[in-house]
Order: structure tokens, then sequence, then C-alpha cells
């Protein structure tokens, strides 16, 4: 049997009398005694699952991070602090924030299963001399398989009779186009095996025509199985945002832990203090490092991004993918459908008198036939009018209007043919009329070794002296040569000599230079030359034939995607272009769209990927690259080549094929509308609307997630430096200055004032210029050198100064006498309270800081984040209950405080802001 793909290449060049030997069986099919052995041998047609892992375990996993241990912790703490509720509220927080991070973890899909549906449930089969209805998972090496319009394929196989056969391959290939089969050997050296017009593959679909092949291979054996084999064991990494995250936390463990160390060895020895209290002490000095409000912060953040993004047609199905946008230094992109419209459209019509534009995009008969800006009209020009209409009568497509159910124009057949059809009503050519005045009485199909396709059609009129006529469309030079006159502008039939081929050849070769795709039509009077019906053969009706002219039409580039590159060039993204369709026309494209600027740009094909060592890859990626048909592995390759050079990479993607690529980015992005279910399952985002510049809208948010992340940290930190210095101040007087700050009040702040603003900071939109630098480096750290100086050094002292100076306030008030404030008494809970109330208040001025970002105050809309705004109420409103309301008092520690003592706290927010603003102009602002 075919187990090797270089064996099942070879099926291809052998002529249907050998594969029947090949693949040991007859055209009786095999015997019910070899599909016995042979199922034992191979096993049914199905694609493996791979192993999962239990849902249990995805649960608990979620609960056990170590951030998530150390709220567990941290409340555990709370509770030992005789603070059950506050010791709760951690808790919910963490049950949260887990079981929305697994709910979201769990929608994500498996890829598999997805697969599986692709493949039919039943086959029609020959064994034993009977056609048989089967289990298409019952199929084996060997079987005679019949297949008609309608069909999807179920297994890999070698055809060997077909009649007018076309099958649908963009679920392994990505491109759209039906490929017309044959069951003839083909010996053209160094194809590929999708490349072989005499293969079927699993999981196609036959377009029209029918056939029988011999199948070559079954379940993941088929190159639909190998792509499921690659898609199952790729292992699912840790998004950049998550490892960042991990590295965090142990950070914020590693200050956390030392700090309540030593504390609590300083309280022992320096205090004297018992050690069971030095332990509560230090346990709250640890709850105050740890950032309570990070987890969902973060995922809030992600969230509200997800909105925004869904708004601008990204749908994402795991919210760390957002950040992991962000990151993003390449983009490997589809051509057809993500960076073009995927219409095809013709834009040109050329004849040896004239040549033509033809405006409007798409399958909506909007547009006109002009030249030089000036409509043309078929009744004043008979050569343009046949060219026209002969290339519609040829055509085997439809367009289907929208309707209620779908409220785009659609295709079915050809999208090449069918944008003749459209062609034809932008001139104003009624279809049925046009089927009605000459209709067809014979077809020879279109064949990839002659190139060409030939139609007879019956004129009850006449024309040329002729009652029926011969209709060829095809590839220029083979259809010109079929040609011996041409039809002038004068309506004269005139010998074609050397020069006019000469200048069909170089008008084809600059629309292919243009990356547009080009016909030729020509016809032939049959009546009037004397060929009767008994003569309609192929030879016969594709001789001496009248050459009209050329129809140029391409796949236009989508609206906005130009800008939507330049966008991604200023932001440092480099596009790679990896398409199923021909360098040339991928080239133009590349170069139209401003994906490839230079020109000396590569175009690496799927054969010389081939034959290329891993080396030779990763040095050709380092220029301007676009890689046109290319294999499913290859595309997964060139990811991997990319990720092992150090970049972050989004891959889009629409078929099958490209379900292993998808799984192996860092960002896989499917398209919602052509998209396949493997290529939507596999991915991490779904473009609704299929559109590339969706992506860059992406790539803001996510840049925009990284910043906010960053922010909160700002604020969240920075109060940490005076919620520890108060207990600096009390350890190094010895006890003399009572704790200015007690364990509940730092918890109050934390999981109180605090959470608001906080989660506000998460849900900030991209700041303006976020896609004029260039991605974040993955060795970028959120907890940097200069985040940390500028919180815990810059921000903290200003806020622990004026934390201790409302402390101190009563000292002053109190003729400079400690002893006023001995702990417990009222003068010693005002002073508390006023330490927690400038650290609130100053806090308030952090959250306007911190959402300047890189600029100054002054750009900040003060009332433009409404989580924010609420949050600054909260604070003030929570300070108010802790300080007026007498069942707060024992718990917190606090006391009412007087008029002078409010206009402190209400100046602490302007003094912050207005150091940050010196800051920034001094230093910054240069």
């Amino acid at each position: 049997m075919t187990d090797s793909r270089q064996e099942k290449i070879k099926l291809g060049t052998y002529p249907p009398e050998q594969v029947y030997q090949v693949l040991q069986t007859s055209r009786q099919g095999l015997s019910s005694q070899e599909v016995k052995e042979r199922q034992a041998t191979y096993g049914p047609n199905q694609l493996k699952e791979s192993k999962k892992e239990p849902i249990w375990l995805v649960f608990f996993r979620h609960f056990t991070s170590l951030m998530a241990l150390l709220l567990w912790v941290g409340g555990f703490i709370a509770m030992l602090s005789h603070s059950l509720e506050l010791g709760i509220a951690i808790w919910l927080v963490n049950i949260i924030n887990g079981l929305f991070s697994f709910i979201q973890e769990y929608r994500a899909s498996q890829a598999t299963a997805a697969l599986n549906k692709l493949l039919p449930s039943y086959a029609r089969v020959l064994r034993d001399g009977k056609e048989d209805k089967i289990l298409a998972q019952d199929l084996v090496p060997g079987d005679l398989v019949f297949i008609e319009e309608g069909d999807r394929i179920s297994a890999d196989g070698r055809l060997v009779a077909v009649t007018d056969l076309q099958v649908n391959q963009s679920a392994l290939t990505g491109e759209s186009n039906p490929i017309y089969k044959s069951d003839q050997a083909d010996l053209t050296p160094d194809k590929t095996e999708l490349e072989y017009d005499n293969m079927v593959f699993a999981g196609t679909t036959v377009s029209s025509g029918s056939g029988h092949f011999i199948v070559s291979a079954i379940g993941m054996k088929t190159e639909f199985g190998q792509i499921a084999d690659l898609t199952q064991n790729l292992s699912q990494e840790k998004s950049p945002l998550q490892k960042e995250l991990d590295h965090l936390t142990k950070q914020i463990s590693v200050i956390a832990v030392s700090v309540g160390l030593f504390f609590m060895v300083a309280a022992t020895l320096f205090v004297h203090q018992p050690l069971s209290q030095a332990f509560i002490f230090a346990l709250g000095m640890i709850v105050a490092f740890i950032p309570e409000g990070l987890l969902p912060t973060v995922t809030l953040s992600l969230a509200m991004a997800v909105q925004r993004m869904a708004k601008d047609h990204a749908l994402v199905k795991k919210l760390s993918s957002v950040e992991t946008l962000g990151a993003t230094s390449v983009i490997c992109s589809d051509k057809t459908g993500t960076l073009t419209q995927n219409a095809m459209t013709v834009n040109h019509l050329w004849t040896l008198s004239d040549s033509y534009g033809v405006t409007g995009l798409g399958y909506a008969p909007e547009g006109q036939i002009e030249q030089g800006g000036q409509p043309v009209s078929l009744e004043e020009n008979e050569l343009l009018n046949r060219l026209v209409r002969f290339s519609h009568l040829a055509s085997n497509a439809q367009v289907v209007a929208p309707s209620a159910d779908n409220p785009n124009f659609t295709i079915l057949g050809d999208p090449t043919e069918a944008c003749l059809n459209v062609l034809a009503e932008k001139a104003g050519i009624n279809l049925n009329d046009n089927h009605t005045w000459a209709p067809r009485i014979k077809e020879i199909p279109f064949d990839s070794d002659r190139k060409r396709m030939t139609t007879v059609h019956k004129l009850e009129a006449g024309l040329d002296g002729s009652h029926h006529i011969s209709i060829t469309k095809g590839a220029p030079k083979e259809v010109m040569e079929l040609c011996s006159d041409y039809y002038d502008n004068q309506g004269m039939i005139v010998s074609l000599t050397a020069t006019e081929r000469q200048a069909i050849l170089a008008a084809n070769d600059q629309f292919a230079r243009d990356g547009l795709r080009v016909l030729a039509v020509a016809y032939r009077p049959l009546d009037s030359e004397h060929v009767g019906e008994d003569k309609w053969d192929m030879q016969t009706l594709e001789d001496n034939m009248v050459f009209l002219g050329l129809v140029a039409m391409s796949d236009p580039p989508r609206q906005g995607v130009r800008k939507a590159i330049e966008k991604c060039h200023r932001a440092s993204i480099r596009i790679i272009m990896v398409t199923g369709d021909y360098g040339l026309t991928a080239l133009s494209i590349a170069k139209k769209i401003g994906i490839v600027q230079g020109d000396d740009a590569r175009v690496v094909s799927g054969l010389e990927l081939a034959d290329m060592d891993d080396n030779q890859l990763k040095e050709a990626l380092k220029g301007e690259i676009v890689f046109a048909r290319v294999a499913p592995e290859q595309k997964y390759r060139v990811v991997n080549a990319l990720q092992e050079l150090g970049e972050v990479v989004a891959v889009t993607g629409d078929g099958v094929n490209d379900a292993p690529a998808l799984k192996k980015a860092d960002i896989g992005v499917a398209m919602g509308l052509s998209g396949t279910d493997v290529a939507k399952e596999s991915a991490d985002m779904i473009l609704t609307d299929d559109h590339f510049a969706s992506i860059v809208h992406a790539v803001e948010e996510g840049r925009a997630v990284y910043r906010n992340i960053q922010k909160f940290l700002t604020y969240i930190f920075n109060s940490n430096t005076p919620e520890a210095v108060p207990s600096a101040f009390f350890l190094f007087s010895l006890g003399r200055i009572p704790l200015p700050l007690t364990v509940m009040q730092i918890l109050a702040i934390d999981l109180g004032t605090d959470m608001m603003p906080a989660l506000g900071l998460g849900v900030e939109p991209p700041e303006e210029g976020v896609m004029d630098r260039p991605p974040r480096r993955l060795s970028d750290r959120l907890l940097n050198r200069q985040l940390l100086i500028k919180a815990f050094v810059w921000y903290g002292l200003i806020e622990a100064a004026l934390a201790m100076g409302a402390f101190f306030l009563n000292y002053w008030v109190n003729q400079g006498n400690l002893n006023h404030l001995a702990s417990s008494g009222p003068l010693y809970r005002e002073a508390t309270t006023m330490t927690l109330g400038a650290i609130i208040f100053t806090q308030i001025g952090m959250a306007m800081n911190s959402r300047k970002g890189r600029g100054s105050i002054f750009q900040v809309k003060p009332f433009a984040n409404r989580i924010i705004s609420l949050g600054v109420v909260l604070e003030i409103v929570l300070f108010i209950i802790l300080s007026y309301v007498p069942f707060f008092h024992t718990l917190f520690n606090t006391a009412p405080i007087g008029l002078d003592d409010w206009l402190y706290l209400l100046a602490c927010p302007f003094v912050i802001m207005a150091l940050e603003e010196i800051r920034y102009r001094l230093f910054d602002k240069k």
C-alpha cells in the first residue's frame, strides 16, 4: 500500500491500469475477504483524538497558581487578624477570578472533534463487483469509491475515471477555485501531492461532475489526517502575558516575604514584641505587598478589550490572547479573503484594436465598461459586444443575489467564471436573454492540460452567416495558437499575423506582471465553414478560430488594507504573505497593498521551501519575502522558524490546512465568514468580517492592555511605601512612636478604597500613539526597574511623606508631646485616621497620574473613565464611614477628624499631581 507521501506522489505518475496493480485491487473492487484483512491491518478510517486533560484538573489548576495561592494565604492572614469579613472578601476575589478564567479556557475548543465532523458518514463503493453504500469509517486502501456532485470525499485516492469532475480543495489548500480533475498519468516533475490533478483528498468536496477513485490512504495517513496529527501533537504554550504574570508573581512573593520577615525580626529584636504578635504584624506587611486586585484587574482589562474588539469584528476566545496581540511582531497572513475580497472582478478588457477599463468591485453588478473615463456602449462596438457576450456564454457559474437569509452576493461555481457573468450585467446584458439568444448545445469541459474549455451554441438569428458557433476561453497562449484570424473594430475578420500574435502575448505578460489573471476568448462560425454536427469533435471545434480579446481579472484588495498595513509598519510589525496562490500574483498584490516595498523581495514557492533547511529558511525570513503555493506543514514550519528567531507570530487562516499553523502560532486568527469550523476551533481569535484591518485594531487593544496593567501596578505598588514607612517609624523609634497605620487600615486600603480605581485603570482605552512604537520585547518586564523606582521611590516617598505629615499633625497640635499619642487613646485614633485619609486622598491624585501614561496631567479628561470616577466617590464615602460611624472605630482604630484636617487631606491629591507634572516637564517632556 501507500503509507509514505513519496509513494502517494508516485501514484499520480501511473496510468489507471497500473494503479489497480499498485493498490492491489481490481475493476470489480475488493472482495469481502480482502476487506476484512485490510481492516485488520489498517484499522478504521477515523481520526484519532488526543488524550484530553480531565475537566476537574483544568478547574483545579485555575485555583492553584502562585498568585492564587498567595491570595488564599492572604485571606487566611486576614482571618488571623480577627477580620473574617476581609478574609472572605480576599477569597471571593480569588474564586470569582478562577471561575472566570476557567470558563474562558473551557470554551476554547478542541480542533480534532471539528476535524472529524468534516469527514462524511457514508461512501459508495464497489465490492465483490456490486455497488454498496457503507460507513465511511469502514473504507480500506484499495476500495473503489464512486463520487458525484455534492459529495464530500472520505479518503485520499487516485482517480481512475472522471466525467467533467471538479473538486473544491479549499479546505486543504485555502484557495477557493475548484480544481478540474483528470484520470490520466501526470509525468510533470517536482510536483507535490496536492498539485496532482488525478488525486483526490479526504475532507474535500465535489463541485461538479463525477468519477471514481481507488483509496490510497485512510484515517491519520491521509493529508487530512496529517493535519490532524500536527494539530493534536502541539502543546499549548503559555501566552507572553501568562509567562509575565508568573514572573511578576514570583517577584512580588519574594518582595512580600522579605519585607514581612524583616519586620518580624525587627519587631522581635528592637521592640521586644512577643513572637506571636510580631508574626501577625509581619503577616500584615505581607498582605500589604500582595496586590489583591491584580488578577481581577488583568481579567477586567482583558474582558473590556475583548468587548471593544468585538465591536471591531474580532472575537477573542481566550482572554490572555488579547495581550499576546500587543506583543505581536510578525503577522503571517493569507491573501485570499483576508487581504483581498475573495471576489474575482474583471478589471480590464483588451482587443487588438483597443483596451478598456471596468469599474466596480466584487459580484454586485454595479459598474461599467469605460475608456478614458467615459462609458462605452456595446451597441456601438460589435467587437466588445462579442467579447463580453461570448465570455458569459462560456461560463458555467451563477451569481446569487442577496436574500433575507444571506445579505451578500454569493456564487455557485468557479469564481473566475462568475465574474464574467457580472461583467455582462455591467455592460447591460440580460443574462437570461443572452442564453435564449444563443443556447448551449454542447460542451468540452476545461482540462488542466489543454488549459481551456469550449462550448457550442445555436443562434436562430445567425452570426457571420452561421447558425452554430463554438466559443473557446482559456489561457491566452493556448487559445491564440488555435486562432487563424481576429475580429477587428470595423467588424471584419482579419488574418492573424506574427505581429498581432506578439502583441497578444505582450499584453498578457503585462497583465500577469500586474498580478491579474487573464483569459482569452475566441470563436468559430461552424456552418459557414461547413463544419456539420457529425464533425463536432475537439479538433474541428477548436480549429481556425477567430480571436476576440483578453479578459483580465483580479481578486481586489480589501478597502482599508493598505492603511492597516502602513499602520503595522509604523508599529514595527512585519507582514508576511503566505498563500496557496501563484507567486507572481501574490507578489503583485503584496506590492500593491504595501506588504512588499522594495524591488528585491523574494518569492519562495512550496517546492523551493521543501529544499531549504531550517537555517536557510531563517536567513530568508530576515528579508522581504512572499510564500506561494505552500503546503500545510510548510506554513507550520514558517511559523516555527519565526518563533525560533524570537518573533511573536500571529497567523491568519480559514482552511483545515491552516489548523496546525493557527495552533502553533502565538496568536491564531481564523476567518469568521469563510473559515472552516476546524480553523475557528484551532484559533485564538475569529474575525467576523474576515478583514485584515480588524487584526490591526486588535493589536492596538493588546498593546493598551499591557500599558493598563503597568498603570495598575504603578497605582497599587506606590501605596506600599506609605503602608510600610509607618511601621518603620514604629520599629526604629523602638515603639516610642505608636504604629501610625494598623494592619486593618492597610487591608481597608488594599481591599477597599484602592480596588475600584485600580479596576478602572484596567479599562483605559489605547493611548494616542500606541501604534507608533515597536512591539514590546518578550524580555521586557511588567515590573521593570523604571516602574519600581517610579512607584516605590518617587510616588511612594511623596505619599509616605504626606501620610506621616498627616499623622504628626496631631503631634504638632498637641505641643509635640508624644505621650499624648499613646495607642488606643482618642488622639492616637484620630492620628491614624489622618494617616489612612492621607493615603486614600493621595491615591485619588495617583489615579490621575497613572491615567496620563507618558503625557501631561492636563491631557487627562478627569471624568472620562466612569469606573475611576465612581471609585473616587466610593473612596471618599468609605473613608467618611470609617471615620464617623462608631461601629467601625474599634475595628479599624479610627475617629472623627476636624475641618482643618479635611483641608490637609483635600490638598493631598493636588500635591502629588503637581509634583508629577513638574517632574514630567523637567525630564520626560524633553
